[in-house]
């Protein structure tokens, strides 16, 4: 998808539905997972450019999955968490601030692995009082 076709709404409505199917299932939490081409990709940002994102859930193991969905393993790696607090569609305010402010004057520099905003109890989707936690691959300079 790009960010000006956002199809994430039809992504997590096809896979909500399916995942009380999903075994080895560790944990309620719902992981949303980015895949950019490579690290450049927010320099010179275009809302066109194409990435791939992922509707995922934590398992122990990946035996036995569903007709439909394929196995994704996140690469180890340093990651920044930063604790996001209010409606998913104003997130973009704080990761511009992660991109353009804290990477940069920062020890790090942000890593090509897959990004991640992970969904716990405290997810209330739109609602200003929704928490979660995102996730940003960083490796030091």
């Amino acid at each position: 998808m790009t960010f000006a076709n956002n199809r994430t709404t039809e992504l997590w409505r096809n896979f909500m539905p399916g995942r009380t199917q999903i075994k080895n299932r560790i944990g309620e939490e719902l992981y949303s997972v980015e895949v950019y081409k490579d690290s450049s990709f927010f320099e010179n940002f275009d809302q066109n450019k194409v990435f791939e994102k992922w509707a995922a859930v934590p398992v122990s193991n990946h035996q036995s999955i569903p007709d439909g969905m394929e196995p994704f393993v996140i690469p180890k790696g340093l990651y920044a968490v930063c604790k996001y607090k209010g409606k998913g569609s104003e997130a973009q305010k704080t990761y511009q601030y992660i991109f353009t402010k804290w990477i940069p004057n920062s020890d790090y520099e942000l890593d090509n692995r897959p990004h991640l905003a992970i969904m716990g109890e405290k997810y209330k989707n739109e609602d200003p009082d929704s928490e979660e936690e995102l996730w940003i691959p960083i490796r030091e300079k």
